[in-house]
């Protein structure tokens, strides 16, 4: 993740991916999609902006959850204004938001759309496609934020069985049940599941992973996936999921998975090993653009393995000396290397850009 500079400062503010004002000269800041850049904004005086970048200064209209709701930070053109309801390249993937009539759902929607808004950033850092609804792909990728509780003095109440939502993915639909958004909820969960790197963003990278075998891998190459993940077609997803909730994950599973969890299905395989990708091209990235020279490679898999290691174990130890957990928990073995190895080669041959 890059950082930015607001133009309107003299000396220039730096500026975060998630910013909305900038805290020395107040000015409006948001996300320029036409210089891909979180940028200061001059009114036009005609309910619109201009981009604060001199290099840049295209016209914007703000995103409609931006203007609206305060979830967003994004701008679009006038015309992707148009063309898409309002919404900006985020949020014209939703399907389903959270009833805003319930306290604590705005919030809660909001920290759902910025570790949307990260999980974005990183899937074009990869060069990956993620059509909206409206670009008439075969596959569009949609989200729906849902809850299954009511609040009740801060706690969350089941509102019963037939009314659980279940975090997912589904033929190009995801599903997060809103109560990850709820950091006590999302605790106690990581707690009861011994899921030590349970985050929103985990969840985003997660889900994000099925989507991508769906578009990637499904009716294309599931033969070359079958002999690095194993037979997704045996015993079925069913079976595989009530086996592994009756008898746990496989002995010594750190050996070959990346989580316990993995050890369920071959797509659950991928899936978290996708989402392990993903915090390598994330953190590299961060790491590149904040000048840790450790994060620094080639854009080889066993270079990028190396490299994420040595920053991972700088973060661990910064992370020790404030008595916090282990962000990067994973221990990356040859076996975990080969499907790491599988999953670069997938994206590099996916590039659309």
């Amino acid at each position: 993740m890059r950082t930015f500079k607001c133009h309107h400062c003299q000396p220039s503010t730096r500026l975060f991916y998630d910013n909305t004002q900038c805290m020395t000269c107040l000015s409006e800041v948001g996300w320029c999609p036409v210089c891909q850049n979180v940028t200061a904004l001059t009114p036009d005086n005609e309910g619109g902006y201009r981009c604060g970048n001199p290099a840049c200064q295209a016209a914007l209209v703000k995103c409609f959850n931006n203007s609206h709701h305060g979830v967003c930070n994004r701008l679009q053109t006038p015309g992707d204004h148009v063309r898409y309801g309002g919404l900006c390249d985020c949020c014209r993937h939703n399907t389903v938001i959270p009833d805003l009539s319930i306290e604590g759902h705005r919030e809660r929607w909001a920290a759902l759309e910025a570790a949307k808004r990260r999980l974005f950033y990183t899937l074009d850092v990869m060069g990956l496609p993620h059509p909206a609804p409206q670009d008439e792909s075969p596959l569009p990728l949609t989200f729906a934020f849902m809850a299954d509780a009511l609040p009740d003095k801060g706690l969350w109440r089941a509102a019963g069985s037939g009314e659980k939502v279940y975090t997912g993915h589904a033929s190009g639909h995801i599903t997060i049940n809103l109560k990850e958004a709820d950091d006590v909820e999302r605790e106690r969960l990581r707690i009861d599941f011994n899921e030590p790197q349970r985050t929103l963003i985990g969840h985003f990278r997660h889900e994000i992973g099925h989507y991508y075998w769906d578009l990637l891998v499904k009716g294309q190459e599931e033969e070359a996936s079958r002999q690095v993940f194993g037979n997704h077609d045996e015993p079925t997803y069913a079976e595989a999921l009530e086996r592994y909730y009756e008898s746990g994950p496989t002995p010594n599973w750190w050996n070959d998975h990346v989580s316990a969890y993995a050890t369920m299905h071959p797509w659950e395989d991928f899936a978290e090993t996708f989402s392990l990708y993903e915090d390598i091209v994330s953190v590299l990235d961060t790491a590149t653009n904040m000048g840790v020279a450790m994060g620094e490679q080639d854009g080889g898999i066993d270079k990028m393995i190396v490299a994420f290691q040595e920053v991972g174990v700088a973060i661990n130890e910064l992370n020790r000396e404030m008595g916090l957990v282990d962000i990067l928990p994973v221990v990356i073995t040859p076996t975990i290397r080969d499907k790491l190895a599988y999953v670069h080669d997938l994206v590099e041959r996916s590039r659309v850009n």
